[in-house]
């Protein structure tokens, strides 16, 4: 025998020892990943649409639906501001049924308000500028809610003034009523489609960054939904997104600087970034046709992707999401935009797709 082959006789008989001596590795378990979000956003526009949304609830938890945002803008009956209710209004005790039966399925139930934008729909102006014209960022413009604003689109939605020194107290008063009756952990403020802003007739807002305005309306409510009250606070998205550079355009981003808001508040509210269709002509990353969530996650928000009808787009948008290496996205959340007659919320097509992905993604290997 050979020396050579004697030595290698001699390192072979070597590492088998080590190799039978030295402890196994610990097999890993398949379990699941953490906790994924199925959400679901309904609007309520009178006290009879919230009964009916609170006896859809246990067909939504059979879904898998773990957290509800309820939308409710000015349609409680608000006991500190009466004259901001809306007609037949949601009374006390049926957002006491609702919350008492999510809590039986074990859904966490929020709150929205729509703020700073959307306070007027079409040739209606929603109470707050009706009561208080004062507050409006154009006021006495736009007659009957029509015109062109400034960033030559259709008149949307009217806005109120984000520097205003009345608005604040009135505003908190009605953020403080909805977390105290719905008993909430968070709130979510809106602040979406956001078109009139720094309006140059504004006494107080003319001349002024778009962005800088922006931040502000969202630090004021986070001062006081965070800071004073100790909740959680959401929002939708689209906003600090540059609509150039994204390739989403005007509606689901910003084209008048707002974008640039991003850099100027807190990174621990949690953004609902809302995207509809398969329809994006140019994406900052080509292989993605969502490149938000991403832009999101690496400024070190938490993001809850959001879909509306389009199954098609909401599979696609769940599976780019959910690639992200990051537990900084929270699951998904779908969208109706009108309330629901009784037995047509668990029938959406669109919830059901998202709950097939969100349960499997959330039984799958990690």
């Amino acid at each position: 025998m050979s020396r050579r082959f004697r030595v290698i006789v001699l390192s072979a008989a070597v590492a088998l020892v080590l190799t039978a001596c030295a402890p196994k590795p610990a097999t890993t378990p398949l379990t699941p990943k953490r906790p994924l979000v199925l959400g679901m956003h309904a609007i309520c526009e009178t006290d009879a649409n919230a009964k009916v949304l609170t006896g859809e609830v246990p067909s939504l938890a059979r879904l898998g639906v773990n957290l509800l945002i309820c939308e409710v803008d000015y349609w409680y009956a608000y006991e500190s501001h009466p004259e901001l209710r809306m007609e037949n209004a949601i009374r006390k005790e049926t957002i006491k049924s609702l919350l008492a039966t999510c809590r039986e399925h074990h859904i966490r139930l929020v709150p929205e308000f729509q703020s700073l934008g959307h306070q007027s729909w079409e040739k209606e102006t929603f109470p707050l500028l009706t009561k208080y014209p004062q507050l409006d960022e154009t006021p006495n413009k736009y007659p009957g809610n029509t015109g062109t604003d400034p960033w030559g689109t259709e008149f949307y939605c009217r806005s109120w003034c984000p520097l205003h020194p009345d608005l604040q107290p009135i505003i908190h008063d009605l953020y403080g009523e909805l977390l105290d009756v719905f008993e909430a952990d968070a709130l979510h403020v809106g602040m979406d489609e956001v078109f009139i802003i720094a309006d140059k007739d504004c006494p107080r807002c003319g001349g002024k960054s778009t962005a800088e305005l922006f931040a502000r309306a969202v630090n004021d409510a986070y001062d006081y939904i965070v800071r004073e009250r100790g909740k959680e606070m959401m929002m939708w998205s689209d906003r600090l997104l540059d609509g150039q550079a994204t390739g989403y355009g005007l509606w689901e981003a910003s084209m008048n600087g707002t974008n640039a808001a991003i850099d100027m508040i807190p990174k621990d509210i949690i953004l609902c970034d809302w995207h509809y269709e398969l329809r994006y002509p140019r994406q900052s990353t080509p292989a993605s046709n969502f490149p938000s969530t991403r832009i999101f996650v690496d400024k070190g928000f938490r993001v809850l992707p959001t879909s509306f009808r389009d199954v098609k787009a909401l599979s696609r948008f769940i599976d780019e999401s959910l690639a992200v290496p990051s537990d900084k996205v929270l699951g998904h959340l779908c969208t109706v935009w009108h309330p629901l007659a009784k037995g047509q919320y668990a029938k959406l097509r669109q919830l059901k797709a998202a709950s097939k992905k969100i349960r499997k993604a959330s039984t799958s290997p990690s």
